[in-house]
């Protein structure tokens, strides 16, 4: 029974089983079927009585019923079927019933077939659950549809990242590779090597230049859905349709003859990445030469043809290491300081990144990747290179010997004073025996290198004399370099032995690099003590925070300057309750979602409530509850990170009452932003409003408003406001990395306009300190966003700019300045930030002359900003906006 009746009326709908009699022209009105129309009529008022009690899966049954009897509805009921469509979407994935969720969008699009909402909204879905092929290919359909849509622009452009990496770009750019790899397929064809498998062909460039050198049958394979279509689409381009076999699997499942009619006698490939074996080249290969490639050439018979044997291009690798001094790379990896935000970080435990060549846990990453010479801070050898490995490619028998191989120990002479951080490694790819490529630092090259960061809970000074100890091992067919042990004086020490606490220790802070001689003998001391005892302790036991977590943790201005204006609201807060009395919890009334928490409270006066909504690990509310009469909530979700923040607690004095953890609170995760309490509200709401990429967070302003309801007279929003910076630059970089550039082809081949729709305007995880490139302009800044007051805010901005220097401007970086207060803000451009920068790439570099000026017609849509260059003919035009210098000019 409904508690209420919905009155509609349907008039004149038309009866579809009627069968229309034969003639030029129907003359007669279709009859109407009473029935019909009473059964659309009643389930149309069900589907809004649903939706009125938030009965969603109901609702949309109604609502396909009604839609389907009655097409002529749709236009009348469109946003109330998408509004109910997602809502039941969104119950769906939280019980986790997905094959519901999708059979509900099939049915939506059944109706709605070119509804870019539903279809953008259907691509979200999927990107979230890993399926990025799929989500791309909703993205760039609504885009189709509706190429102004700022949800489906802004969803394509973050996952054209993740389906065409930006090396894509950085390779079909580096003419030098190319005519490398080129002349190296082509002298094996010519040597008779007529039948060729590109494996991982990418946008099919090698399996093309087989065919240009003359094989006669060319197959490839690519395991992304993205780039098998990117790759049939040149190789059509190119006039060689037909003459290439592109199937759409990994190569490991590839037979013969089901896939290929008969075994190759030449396997191109470039599935390497900056560790070499990361891409699974090693297993590749070896199902390659078991399954696909003709037996290799024998030294025993020396007459067999090329043709009949096999050989792979490349043909093989040399691996080189490098211990290196980077203050960088530390700061991403492990803990470096003692304290932060005024909390004493000892009772946390060891603290790590994921990224570890330890056997102990087989969940971590052997390796991260850098470009050393665009580190911030750059970096420092300790060692001379050294040779770690060498790979034989045409030999069947030593690539399946790889994983099975002892674990080999090099001892390194060490030739620089610093702190061990990590091993930095590299590779020449020896394409043929003339021919190879060098991934090495110091080479201009589209690769980066592997970093294997030293996972120690304290540093290692290292100094002229030593000797470091390193152990290489193929273990999962991935390349491992483990710095084990230190040698002086004869004498050897483990780099996870324990340090004796009574000692003092060389720790320096993320800030600060102090020499590392001293209290180096202190620290060494420490370390050969723990020899005396000869016994193990058992695995370490350490918690793992992302890479990111652990720079932000490391970030003591960020904190320290939080730890202000936390003190300075907490401090105002009290004086206004002494003068006017106690909150009653004054503020616009917003029903609570949950009942009040349970749990001791603080039997003192009314607590401040402040609430942290940060992403991932945050001591953000620890800070807050150890102001005193502080009731904190914390978003961090994981058991091993409440467990670190409650350590912390107990430590430092903060009462365990004090300190509570939101989402164990909340029934609904969705729903993070609501009351303390039903008759509470909060005091201060912490948002996390950039993401360490550099763009602004999604729904940011979404949640702003929200939070604004929810806070007490007085109460505050973290940060208030966001003032986002910005130059005008030229770099040739940024354009190699946004698209393959120049008009001419590559190699001979059509593949930039190709590849060249997966340009995105917008790079992220950018460190503009170290970025190639001239600077055009002085900083400037381009927009405001005020979380506080919503009628200060507005979506464009025109931004005029003088060019301080002649040439071309080719992208705007940009960067923010957080201010939590009138006086206190933190930047994400600075030498201790754990954010990175961000740049818009303009379509068209703008030739300027020093002293122009340069309109930047600046849009921020959601989380998405979009920026256009002009040149102002005329300063002081009405609209414009004085260039205003930004804080940080003087450190760029």
């Amino acid at each position: 029974m409904h508690d209420c009746v919905i009155h509609i009326y349907v008039v004149g709908m038309p009866n579809t089983s009627t069968r229309p009699k034969r003639g030029r022209r129907n003359r007669r009105v279709p009859r109407e079927d009473p029935a019909r129309n009473e059964l659309v009529s009643r389930s149309l008022e069900s589907a809004q009585q649903c939706l009125f009690n938030q009965d969603y899966g109901t609702a949309f049954v109604h609502y396909l019923l009604v839609l389907n009897l009655a097409p002529v509805l749709k236009d009348f009921a469109s946003e109330s079927f998408r509004f109910t469509l997602f809502k039941w979407a969104d119950e769906l994935d939280s019980l986790g019933r997905i094959q519901d969720l999708f059979d509900c969008y099939e049915q939506a699009l059944e109706l709605f077939p070119t509804d870019e909402v539903i279809i953008n909204s259907m691509g979200e879905h999927l990107f979230r659950m890993g399926f990025r092929d799929e989500a791309a290919g909703h993205f760039h359909k609504a885009l189709k549809l509706k190429p102004d849509y700022p949800e489906a622009k802004e969803n394509f452009y973050r996952v054209a990242n993740w389906l065409v990496e930006r090396w894509h770009f950085l390779m079909l750019n580096d003419r030098r590779r190319n005519h490398k790899y080129q002349q190296a397929i082509q002298k094996a064809v010519e040597g008779g090597c007529n039948t060729v498998l590109d494996i991982g062909t990418g946008t099919g460039i090698l399996g093309m230049c087989a065919k240009k050198a003359g094989a006669a049958e060319v197959y490839a394979c690519e395991l992304s859905k993205t780039m098998y279509e990117l790759a049939c689409e040149v190789v059509t381009a190119n006039g060689m349709n037909g003459r290439i076999k592109i199937l759409h699997m990994k190569s490991l499942e590839m037979e013969v003859p089901k896939d290929i009619p008969k075994r190759v006698s030449l396997v191109v490939t470039e599935t390497v990445d900056a560790g070499l074996f990361g891409e699974g080249i090693i297993e590749s290969l070896i199902h390659a030469w078991n399954h696909l490639l003709l037996p290799p050439q024998s030294t025993q018979d020396p007459s067999r043809p090329p043709s009949h044997a096999g050989r792979v291009i490349p043909a093989g690798a040399t691996v080189f290491g490098m211990a290196v001094q980077c203050l960088e790379i530390r700061r991403h990896h492990r803990l470096c300081v003692s304290e932060v935000g005024g909390l004493a970080t000892a009772a946390a435990g060891e603290l790590h990144s994921p990224v570890s060549c330890s056997s102990e846990d087989d969940s971590t990453e052997p390796y991260t990747t850098e470009r050393l010479s665009r580190l911030p801070g750059g970096y420092t050898p300790l060692t001379e290179p050294f040779n770690a490995l060498d790979i034989d490619f045409n030999n069947v028998q030593e690539l399946e010997g790889l994983c099975s191989r002892e674990v080999s120990r090099v001892r390194l002479p060490v030739t620089g004073e610093g702190l061990l951080d990590a091993l930095a490694v590299w590779f020449q790819l020896h394409l043929d025996q003339q021919s190879s490529l060098s991934t090495g630092p110091k080479e201009d090259t589209c690769w980066e290198q592997a970093i294997y960061p030293v996972q120690t809970p304290h540093n290692f000074p290292l100094r002229p004399g030593d000797e470091l100890i390193v152990e290489i091992s193929c273990r999962d067919a991935y390349l491992r370099l483990c710095s084990v042990a230190v040698a002086r004086d004869g004498r050897e020490f483990r780099l996870d032995d324990c340090l004796d606490p009574d000692i003092p220790r060389n720790n320096p802070g993320p800030s600060g690099n102090p020499n590392p001689s001293l209290n180096a003998e202190a620290e060494l001391c420490s370390a050969l003590a723990c020899l005396g005892t000869e016994q193990s302790s058992g695995p370490r036991d350490y918690t793992m925070l992302e890479c990111a977590e652990m720079a932000l943790l490391n970030n003591q201005p960020y904190h320290d300057s939080f730890r202000r204006a936390l003190a300075k609201l907490i401090t105002n807060l009290k004086d206004a309750r002494s003068v006017q009395g106690p909150s009653q919890g004054q503020g616009l009334e917003v029903m609570p979602l949950t009942d009040p928490p349970s749990g001791p409270m603080d039997p003192g006066p009314d607590p401040f409530y402040v609430l942290d909504v940060s992403e991932g690990f945050s001591v953000l509310s620890l800070m807050a509850a150890s102001q005193g009469q502080v009731k904190a909530y914390s978003s961090v979700e994981k058991t091993q990170h409440q467990a670190v923040l409650r350590r912390l607690a107990m430590a430092n004095g903060v009462p365990e009452e004090a300190l509570e953890f939101w989402l164990n609170q909340v029934e609904d995760e969705q729903a993070v932003l609501q009351r303390p309490s039903r008759e509470k509200l909060w005091s201060a709401i912490i948002l996390d409003c950039v993401e360490t990429c550099g763009l602004v967070r999604q729904k940011l302003m979404e949640k702003a408003t929200l939070a604004r309801c929810l806070l007490e007279d007085g109460g505050q929003i973290f940060p208030e406001r966001i003032v986002l910076y910005g130059m005008l630059v030229e770099s040739d970089t940024l354009l190699l990395e946004s698209a393959v550039q120049g008009q001419e082809p590559t190699l001979g081949f059509n593949i930039a306009p190709f590849i060249n729709q997966f340009t995105v305007p917008v790079h992220v995880f950018l460190d503009l300190s170290t970025l190639q490139c001239r600077h055009l302009s002085d900083s400037v800044e381009l927009f405001i966003l005020d979380l506080m007051n919503t009628n200060a805010n507005y979506t464009n901005r025109d931004v005029k700019v003088q060019a301080s220097a002649s040439g071309r401007v080719t992208a705007v970086p940009f960067w923010y300045q957080i201010h939590l207060n009138e006086e206190i803000s933190v930047s994400t451009f600075n030498q201790d930030s754990h954010w990175k920068q961000a740049a818009v790439v303009l379509h068209q570099p703008l030739a300027v002359r020093e002293g122009d000026w340069v309109r930047l017609a600046v849009t921020l849509q959601k989380s998405s900003i979009s920026i256009s260059a002009s040149i102002e003919e005329e300063a002081g035009e009405t609209g414009t906006v004085d260039s205003v210098k930004s804080p940080l000019s003087d450190c760029l």
